[in-house]
């Protein structure tokens, strides 16, 4: 398999041909692409046959969250694909997240358990702090500094449960202080990237630390949560695959819609997991690392940005704090 060296990414070009792991150890890479699985199906039943056709379709990497709560239908999916495409647990990459109500120092490894209890696994990849937002489980009320949070986290790591740690949705001044409070620094920050949201800086800010970065929503305001079927707005986006730019690229490239969306992301140095519950879509999304974009539709893809450059997942003001500080966007 080809991989991109942690040297490798500051000076990574656009037009470079897609890697297939990003390397987080000496010993361990993550599959450039993942299967998603935030929102995937309402029922449990469902969630399971697109977690278990990611597997034999080809996807070793597979995302999920306690906040999901759908952790015990994928880790059903997991053993069920993992049977079926005839794979060992170490061929796979799981990552999941430790909500903000188990953020306290004495919750951190309950949380853990809890998700490899419902996962059925006895380890993960990669556990992450989902927000640097800790609340306490009843009141609600925020209490909880993420240093400390991932000081507890940073424990883990002697346990054997997990094999590394990662932030999700922090700032910059939020991931500089942590660095510089912390033993272990994250080996994975994930974030919202997409053609409508760049960050360009951000990312190149990550590689030059030597912390991969994992884009979540890479298609964009296609996840129902993000846009409404009747809404006659006119000042958000168009749907990301209905984007006349994304669709002729796609066309001279002999691709779909989501494929350049999918590749564009990859071809940064950024895995990405997209989401589906539909087999087709599921096959097509892999498919994104047969797509081979040109300088050109990089450029194209660059004006998309500039012109919408738009985050769809900011909770911030529902939960009474200011999120994303300091990056491009805000």
């Amino acid at each position: 398999m080809r991989s991109l060296t942690t040297a490798a990414f500051a000076a990574f070009s656009l037009a470079s041909p897609i890697a297939e792991q990003i390397p987080i150890t000496p010993f361990r890479s993550q599959p450039l692409i993942g299967f998603g699985t935030w929102n995937l199906d309402i029922f449990p039943e469902n969630t399971t046959a697109a977690v278990s056709i990611a597997l034999q379709a080809g996807y070793r990497q597979i995302d999920c969250a306690a906040a999901y709560g759908n952790e015990k239908a994928v880790g059903k999916g997991i053993a069920e694909g993992m049977e079926r495409a005839n794979l060992q647990r170490w061929q796979i990459w799981v990552t999941s997240k430790l909500w903000n109500d188990h953020h306290a120092v004495g919750k951190v490894e309950e949380g853990l358990n809890q998700t490899l209890k419902d996962l059925g696994l006895d380890y993960l990849d990669l556990y992450l702090m989902h927000w640097p937002v800790g609340n306490a489980p009843i009141t609600g009320k925020l209490r909880f500094d993420y240093i400390e949070t991932w000081h507890a986290m940073e424990k883990l790591l002697d346990t054997g449960k997990v094999r590394n740690i990662g932030v999700s949705n922090f700032s910059r001044g939020q991931l500089h202080r942590l660095i510089k409070s912390s033993k272990v620094k994250p080996a994975v920050h994930q974030m919202e990237l997409h053609p409508y949201l760049h960050q360009e800086k951000w990312i190149r800010m990550h590689q030059a630390h030597g912390i991969a970065v994992t884009a979540y929503s890479p298609l964009g305001n296609m996840n129902p949560t993000y846009h409404d079927d009747d809404s006659d707005d006119t000042e958000s986006p168009p749907l990301l695959l209905k984007n006349p730019v994304i669709l002729n690229i796609a066309r001279k490239r002999s691709c779909t819609a989501a494929q350049v969306a999918l590749a564009w992301g990859m071809s940064r140095g950024t895995s990405v997991i997209p989401k589906s519950s539909h087999e087709d879509h599921i096959r097509e999304n892999i498919g994104a690392t047969e797509c081979h974009l040109q300088k050109e539709d990089f450029r194209e893809i660059v004006e998309v940005g500039r012109k919408w450059s738009t985050r769809f997942n900011n909770p911030g003001e529902g939960w009474g704090v200011h999120l994303f500080e300091g990056l491009e966007d805000s």
